[in-house]
């Protein structure tokens, strides 16, 4: 079947009362180009409604005018062309790669909350700019957005906006009872004929409980009491944020659901306006900036006790990296080899953190049993055992001189120990609760711990090593401004800034001296893990739950490479960034039980 002015029809791929969408190919030129054709039925039923009308004419128009405005953004399939032809509209399409998700869900089963969160970051900024436009989607389901792994930008992208261009007053001044949309996922107001922009929100969370559960949405809602249990088809649990979210999405009722697209990124932390100029095109986009990716490697697929990776340490001198693993193990790796050398177990449950001494004499590993071990790094035999937290230990890291080391646990308290003895000498108690992450200042004079409580307490050493040490340590300074837990913390070289990444996708910049905000940077999507400088201070390096790594410019605050390398959350980062290298090492863990090794060119 041949369509003018020279689209060849190949398969249908979709119906619905009033559009059919075919896979078509492009043969004006050649090679020939694959499009996707909706041919869209301009006549109701009754045959009143008819394509010559001025006004259904002019309305149509406008809005095929305002799609094609839309290609000014890579969220949106670009429309190549249009036209009418006895009653129906022809919209052609450039061909999305990749896969709708009722494929996808056939193919590997459930999403998972990760790629939910995905999910969410990658459309709601494309519904938005359709709102923006004066469209309604009006059609949001599994099978109109497209997942492509391989894709730079975004992984997942809305498709099909035929119904965006049939819903209208004038089509229902011929026909109140116009529905356009799957019943399963459209809103109560849009089953009345009456959608709203938050319409399009309700499908987009109906989808997401879908993608959770594979459940039909018809069995997820209990119709005798009125609301949703689609937390009672979850095979595995779901963290309250995104739960959360998900309800305000999906309520029936219009006025607890939630209004607009920027409503619902600023509650998962999503800064709209700073990520906007990335939904540019490729084309506008530099691709000249340093530092560049020189190569990459993945490291625990090679072995069969992976297990998700919490936390990576550098040793300073001998090529090694230890990982920390949710298997109880650390294990050992040749960054020159990329190969594994061993394993090191002692642990009774999850290894959260990782530390080499800068005198390189001895590894720290912290861990949910509650416990600090130090390891020989001879032989990478147990030295001792620190003792004294009463909840899981979550960060280490040692003074620059080697002496001290400094925990950070979820029992809410900082505690300093004599590396040498092994005593603990202090126990800091700052925070309202649990302490994330724990950071010493280049010069070895102030510790810094991060906390769920949203601050960061940055505490004098000499005064917590004092003879009165034994009376309560108060912070030297409490930085605020974080809207979330702070889980990420680290110093500049200079010692002049301390960079915090939080649950609230952002990472700040602050004065050491003052106590006061530099910079705001925001371009991740999803809570920060890790936060590193390089050895100038030039450049922050950050991982995130996104799955992805970003490079910053800190004098300018710029983004300047985003490494998205993994498959699901990146927990830790670290570098060989503490001395200059021709080829810096980023290496970074992954709850996709991997850990990529990025070496990197710096240029100008």
């Amino acid at each position: 079947m041949f369509l003018e002015p020279a689209y060849r029809l190949i398969q249908l791929i979709g119906s619905s009362e009033f559009t059919q969408t075919f896979i078509a190919v492009d043969e004006k030129d050649y090679p020939f180009v694959a499009c996707v054709v909706q041919k869209i039925r301009l006549r109701s039923q009754s045959g009143i409604l008819d394509a010559s009308q001025s006004g259904e004419n002019q309305n149509l128009a406008r809005k095929i005018s305002l799609l094609q405005q839309l290609e000014k953004y890579c969220l949106f399939p670009k429309l190549l062309s249009s036209h009418y032809e006895d009653n129906y509209i022809y919209l052609v399409f450039e061909y999305v790669e990749g896969k709708n998700l009722n494929k996808l869900l056939s193919e590997q089963g459930k999403l998972t909350e990760i790629q939910v969160w995905q999910l969410l970051t990658d459309v709601l900024p494309a519904i938005n700019l359709l709102h923006s436009y004066d469209l309604i989607h009006c059609d949001i389901k599994p099978s109109n957005i497209i997942y492509n792994p391989n894709s730079h930008q975004q992984k997942f992208i809305l498709v099909d906006f035929a119904s965006a261009c049939i819903f209208d007053k004038i089509y229902l001044s011929v026909d109140n009872n116009l529905i356009t949309g799957n019943p399963e996922y459209i809103a109560p107001e849009q089953l009345n004929s009456q959608p709203i922009f938050s319409s399009d929100l309700y499908s987009l969370g109906v989808t997401c409980i879908y993608l959770l559960t594979q459940v039909s949405p018809f069995y997820l809602f209990d119709s005798a009491n009125n609301q949703w249990v689609w937390r009672d088809y979850l095979q595995t649990g779901i963290s309250a944020r995104i739960g959360n979210i998900l309800d305000k999405l999906i309520h029936k009722d219009i006025n607890y659901r939630f209004q607009s697209t920027q409503d619902v990124m600023e509650a998962m932390g999503i800064d709209y306006t700073s990520i906007k100029s990335s939904f540019k095109l490729k084309s506008q986009t530099k691709n000249n900036e340093y530092p560049k990716l020189a190569s990459l490697h993945t490291l625990t697929s090679q072995i069969s006790l992976a297990s998700e990776v919490n936390t990576v340490a550098i040793h300073p001198h001998n090529h090694i990296l230890a990982s920390g693993h949710n298997n109880k193990n650390i294990y050992l790796w040749d960054l020159q080899t990329k190969q594994f050398l061993q394993s090191i177990s002692g642990h009774s449950q999850a290894v959260e953190s990782v530390c080499f001494s800068p005198d390189v004499k001895i590894l720290a590993s912290a861990s949910n049993d509650k416990t600090i071990k130090l390891w020989d790094t001879n032989n990478y035999q147990e030295i001792i055992t620190l003792i004294g937290h009463t909840k899981a230990v979550k960060s280490v890291v040692f003074s620059p001189d080697s002496k001290y080391l400094v925990s950070g646990s979820w029992d809410k308290t900082v505690k300093i120990w004599d590396v040498e003895t092994g005593t603990k000498i202090n126990t800091l108690t700052g925070h309202k609760q649990q302490v994330s992450a724990v950071a010493f200042s280049p010069d070895g004079l102030y510790v810094a711990s991060a906390s769920f409580d949203k601050t960061v307490c940055i505490w004098k050493l000499e005064q917590a090593l004092s003879s009165k040490a034994k009376i309560p340590s108060n912070p030297a300074s409490i930085i605020s401004g974080h809207t979330w837990a702070v889980l990420a913390v680290a110093f500049s070289p200079n010692g002049e800034i301390l960079a915090t990444g939080s649950d609230d996708n952002t990472i700040k910049l602050w004065e050491i001296k003052t106590g006061q905000e530099i910079a705001t940077l925001s371009g991740h999507s999803w809570s920060i893990t890790g936060l590193i400088f390089d050895f100038t201070g030039e450049f922050l390096i950050s991982s995130s739950k996104d799955k992805t790594i970003k490079i910053w410019r800190v004098s300018n605050q710029e983004e300047i490479i985003t490494l998205c390398q993994h498959e699901d959350s990146v927990t830790a980062i670290t570098a060989n960034f503490n001395t200059q290298s021709d080829m810096p090492i980023i290496a970074s863990g992954s709850q996709d039980k991997t850990i990529k090794i990025c070496q990197l060119e710096f240029g100008s």
